[in-house]
């Protein structure tokens, strides 16, 4: 089997979920060559939760912890063989190799651990980062282990636990190219478009607005109704704040404005640094969008198209009359590419298309029709020249 497909057993054996079968397949495939090991170990460096505040990496401690959980396993599960003994102790070294790797070395430390941009990640209340595979699994789970939600697919589900006294933050970043979503404690439905990062508690508290923060790109959100305890969405300039409703909020750090547009329901918008006052703050009505201007601290409202605006939710892109310059951010969000535009003409024609499942070539390929141009793609890389005449 090839590396991609030990991808899940990976992620079982390192949430300690792996079958007998399974980690004597892993076992078998670790022995095999030296670049599964190679594979393997990389791919724990990356999805493993790093402990960003951790100082010092003590093997001894761990490597105790593991064989104390082996035993415990091997008594549940009754084996009479030895070799699941010996895929964990396989696992193991390399795991511990790793994590002397991360805490030992002037190569990498806690200060220069990086993960690829092209992955989703969930920071943990305690710091703790876990990349999700958009076809994963994962508990999630606080700082003393009680079970907050799991991972189904491309979808974080979170419990409505009680006990919990204090709000409790994790962070959701999803990349350029990618689209992922969240269910809230109180069944709100968060769906992340591409280069979003999302801010939320694992539960919220009874007396207390319901509040979660948009650091930067788009969401659409599904709000359960709560009369007693509004939502509200924060971004570094405005508020929006619900009942229940479903509406799109887009705060990419390069757009002029803050844009929210309504679907059904109703939402008041105003600046994060007054207190809300609902005759001051500005009522948005179904089918309108609402541009923020942060410098002038007011909306411009507007009527939407609802579609144009929700379409990315089931990954489409649908253009209708807007210059190519207007739409290339949103080409490199979609496809995780860069594009330069040398081709000043271009730049101001005017492009009417949906694309849906089309490739970025294909993409490219329609507008070279409306438009002749004269392009290169490398990879993410797409140049654009103007045409010799």
């Amino acid at each position: 089997m090839t590396s991609e497909k030990f991808q899940n057993i990976i992620i079982k054996y390192l949430n300690k979920q792996a079958s007998v079968m399974e980690l004597e397949a892993l076992e078998k495939w670790l022995e095999e060559d030296a670049t599964h090991q190679k594979y393997f170990i990389n791919y724990v460096k990356i999805n493993y939760l790093i402990d960003l505040n951790l100082k010092e990496f003590d093997t001894h401690l761990a490597q105790q912890k593991l064989e104390t959980f082996i035993k415990k396993e091997k008594k549940v599960r009754k084996l009479k063989r030895t070799s699941v003994f010996i895929s964990y102790a396989a696992a193991i070294a390399l795991l511990l190799s790793v994590g002397y790797f991360y805490f030992n070395t002037n190569e990498l430390t806690e200060n220069t651990i990086e993960i690829p941009s092209e992955k989703i990640t969930l920071t943990l209340e305690n710091g703790n980062i876990k990349v999700l595979e958009e076809d994963g699994s994962f508990t999630i789970q606080d700082a003393k282990g009680t079970v907050l939600g799991n991972q189904k697919g491309n979808e974080l589900v979170y419990e409505a636990k009680d006990g919990i006294e204090k709000l409790v933050y994790n962070t959701l970043k999803v990349p350029y190219g990618k689209r992922f979503a969240v269910v809230l404690s109180d069944g709100t439905k968060v769906t992340l478009n591409a280069g979003t990062s999302l801010k939320y508690p694992v539960r919220f508290l009874k007396g207390q607005n319901r509040q979660v923060f948009i650091e930067s790109g788009e969401a659409y959100f599904d709000v359960t109704k709560d009369e007693n305890h509004p939502f509200i969405v924060q971004n570094n300039n405005v508020n929006v704040r619900v009942l229940g409703t479903q509406f799109n909020v887009s705060a990419y750090p390069e757009d002029a404005t803050i844009s929210t547009v309504l679907v059904e329901g109703a939402v008041n918008l105003y600046a994060t640094d007054v207190a809300y006052d609902v005759t001051k703050a500005t009522l948005l009505k179904p089918g309108f969008k609402a541009d923020w201007n942060s410098k002038l601290q007011k909306a411009t409202i507007e009527k939407a198209d609802i579609e144009i605006h929700t379409a990315w939710i089931n990954g489409k892109i649908i253009l209708k009359h807007m210059k190519f310059n207007s739409i290339i951010k949103k080409l490199e969000r979609h496809y995780n590419v860069e594009i330069t535009n040398n081709d000043s003409d271009l730049g101001e024609e005017f492009i009417t298309a949906t694309f849906d499942t089309e490739t970025i070539d294909q993409v490219f390929d329609v507008i070279n029709e409306i438009h002749p141009i004269n392009y290169q793609i490398n990879g993410n890389k797409i140049l654009i020249n103007k045409l010799k005449k």
